[in-house]
């Protein structure tokens, strides 16, 4: 199988992949050393990856890139027909589809298979996977999908999988941004955080930002989970625009998106989707002043 995207989420999902057995050739647009694979091959170019390949896996960051990489570098032409490519990176539902009719116009398949469950489940196998496209070409790749991930789901047709991946980002932004404004107000009324959360943990405000994202990364101060700001802002915009489309009015998703953009706009460009808590903090310093 091929391989395209090496960055913080495709290297630990091609090791676990040569792990379980399956022939790789990789590739990413910045340089990498073989043996920084623990196995495999690591080629000159995107369609250099499709060659003699039953199926190719996309890792790459929305679908400007993936069509780059189908199209302009050629993956596409060079995919024998019966090929699985598989889009794992977050698209646009949309967007997703055309690509796929244009794939089986070639005769090459097309699965998009977004995950969740950030750089620990891709080290540890436990991505939840949220697959769209045709259910015979799902059943061909779900034993790599199962590799990869522990809850592995078909939603329905191509577009499918990056329509739920939004809309789960959508959510879990959300729920970062009102956990973190909740957070500093209890601090700030004297509340240790460590306990705020072992109480909400077992109450019913808990979710992932507090089971997760603020004890392992924003109590901590290393704001390292591996996912930009700029990718879940990318996100969020895409399942807003998904939300209208359907004639659902999303006033709380793009409240939240405006105030993710603020982040983006004040934050550095390589920032954690974490540290938006540093921009709550920021704008709680120029409210005293």
């Amino acid at each position: 199988m091929g391989f395209v995207g090496l960055g913080n989420m495709g290297l630990p999902m091609v090791r676990r992949l040569l792990m379980a057995g399956y022939r790789i050739r990789a590739y990413d647009r910045a340089p990498i050393p073989a043996d920084a694979l623990g196995g495999g091959e690591v080629v000159a170019d995107a369609a250099a990856t499709a060659q003699g390949a039953d199926a190719v896996v996309l890792m790459l960051p929305d679908s400007d890139v993936v069509e780059a990489v189908m199209h302009g570098d050629g993956l596409l032409q060079a995919a024998a027909p019966g090929t699985v490519v598989i889009d794992m990176g977050s698209s646009r539902p949309l967007s997703t589809r055309a690509l796929a009719e244009q794939a089986a116009a070639r005769g090459v398949r097309l699965v998009d298979a977004p995950v969740s469950g950030g750089v620990k489940g891709a080290v540890d196998g436990t991505l939840t996977v949220m697959a769209g496209g045709d259910p015979g070409d799902f059943d061909r790749v779900r034993p790599i999908l199962e590799t990869i991930g522990r809850r592995v789901l078909h939603l329905g047709p191509a577009g499918a999988g990056h329509a739920l991946k939004a809309l789960n980002n959508l959510m879990s932004a959300t729920h970062l941004l009102l956990t973190s404004e909740a957070m500093l107000a209890g601090q700030r009324f004297g509340l240790d955080p460590a306990v705020m959360l072992e109480a909400v943990n077992g109450s019913s405000g808990r979710s992932g930002s507090t089971e997760r994202k603020w004890p392992d990364y924003v109590l901590p101060g290393t704001f390292d989970s591996g996912f930009g700001l700029r990718l879940m802002l990318k996100d969020m915009r895409i399942a807003v625009d998904l939300a209208e489309a359907t004639g659902v009015e999303p006033r709380l998703g793009r409240a939240a998106t405006d105030l993710w953009a603020d982040a983006a706009d004040h934050l550095p460009p390589a920032a954690d989707h974490t540290e938006i808590v540093t921009r709550l903090r920021q704008l709680m310093e120029d409210h005293q002043d």
